[in-house]
């Protein structure tokens, strides 16, 4: 058994979401960051970009947001004005105004509140291996990876357990919403203009405010004024509230980053448990658990790139980048780069340091949520591992048809009980 190995020629086309149905085109991205580490890619969808591929290049950029902005959007595709405004998060926001809105919600995601869902991440995780290992052949991510985010995205959001797989559905159509598993409405393949004011171009994004609104009218009916969405809801510093869209929006993400990132990042680190040999023997020998989530996270990267647009001209790498050009951050391709990471494409669970940046660091969009990845991936896994003697391969393994997600959506594998 080997670990997954691209396919791509070396010279893939990074618009087309196909592209990624075999996986992160990763020939290209070692090209890339070789020949062109800022390379110009036409787009006859929209307006052209930069590709940005090499770990520290992107590191170095993250920290000038004043050079390279977040309000213009972070995906590929071009916005007006007026859809940028109707769909922003404070993702696509910079600071100081990205900062104000952070600091509102931060303590709820910060370590030493993270570290309190230790006991109730544990036992969400036995509930889950529960149930799916004794069937010995099942697909992990349906039935592992995708079951423990949904059901803390619950508590985080303090939403009834009945209401968890459709509110997950929801987050699946907006994010993957080019890729018909996930949704009716695929973002390339038909006309979404109707919704072209929703979060992610999405029909789903409605549904989901109307959702959020109930959901905050039965916990004021009940008098109960915790959790995240409460936090968001304050005034900030200078006295300023949100609006209605701007809450629609930051629920929206919540529902899509806060179940999708995590999910993908326990499917791939399962994939490498059945594919790597050796590497089920380390963790059961338990001295890897500082290092192992963040190597499966690396090795995960299920944000594949994120777009900025530079406010100012500049030079890189002998290109000359004007204002207003799109600049996208290719992740996927920074978190195989030999150049700062020893042998890329083999998963080493002690890797250490683990110079991977697929939580956004240097930047000001440093990820809300990486303690809780890394401790929901630290805990499912110290629980798969005390359970089974074995783990393969049952069948094989389909990608998402997404260039800015990248994850694995069905792991069929094979497991044989302690």
């Amino acid at each position: 058994m080997t670990l997954w190995t691209p396919t791509d020629d070396g010279h893939a086309d990074l618009t087309s979401h196909d592209t990624f149905l075999s996986g992160p085109p990763h020939n290209t991205f070692s090209r890339l960051r070789r020949d062109d580490p800022m390379h110009w890619t036409d787009w006859d969808a929209g307006q052209g970009f930069w590709s940005v591929t090499r770990n520290l290049d992107i590191l170095a950029l993250n920290k000038q947001p004043d050079l390279l902005s977040s309000a213009r959007g972070i995906r590929m595709e071009d916005q007006t004005y007026e859809e940028y405004l109707a769909r922003r998060t404070f993702q696509e926001t910079d600071p100081p105004e990205h900062t104000m809105t952070r600091v509102k919600v931060a303590k709820a995601f910060s370590k030493p509140v993270v570290a309190g869902f230790d006991g109730a991440i544990r036992e969400l995780c036995d509930e889950i291996l529960d149930r799916a290992l004794p069937m010995g052949t099942f697909d992990a991510t349906k039935q592992i990876a995708r079951e423990l985010p949904m059901r803390m995205l619950g508590r985080i959001l303090g939403t009834p357990d009945e209401d968890l797989p459709w509110l997950v559905a929801k987050g699946d159509a907006l994010i993957a919403n080019t890729d018909p598993d996930f949704t009716d409405h695929v973002l390339d393949k038909m006309t979404t203009d109707e919704y072209r004011l929703m979060p992610f171009n999405s029909p789903a994004g409605a549904e989901l405010y109307d959702y959020a609104k109930q959901l905050m009218a039965d916990k004021a009916a009940r008098g109960d004024t915790n959790g995240v969405l409460h936090l968001i809801l304050q005034p900030g510093p200078d006295g300023s509230v949100i609006s209605e869209t701007e809450f629609r929006n930051f629920f929206c993400l919540l529902v899509a980053a806060g179940n999708d990132t995590t999910r993908y990042s326990i499917a791939a680190g399962i994939q490498a448990l059945a594919n790597q040999p050796g590497l089920l023997e380390q963790m059961q020998a338990g001295a890897v658990w500082d290092t192992a989530p963040d190597e499966i996270i690396r090795w995960a990267s299920p944000t594949s790139y994120f777009r900025r647009t530079a406010t100012r001209d500049f030079e890189m790498h002998g290109k000359q980048i004007k204002a207003g050009d799109k600049v996208l951050y290719w992740l996927a391709s920074a978190n195989r780069d030999e150049a700062v990471i020893d042998q890329p494409f083999r998963v080493d669970l002690a890797r250490n340091p683990n110079r991977h940046i697929a939580f956004g660091q240097g930047g000001p969009h440093l990820c809300l949520g990486m303690h809780l990845a890394r401790l929901e991936v630290k805990l499912l896994f110290q629980e798969l591992v005390k359970r089974i003697k074995a783990i393969e391969p049952a069948g094989e393994q389909k990608f998402l048809r997404s260039n800015f997600v990248g994850g694995i959506k069905e792991l069929p594998v094979r497991v044989t009980l302690a």
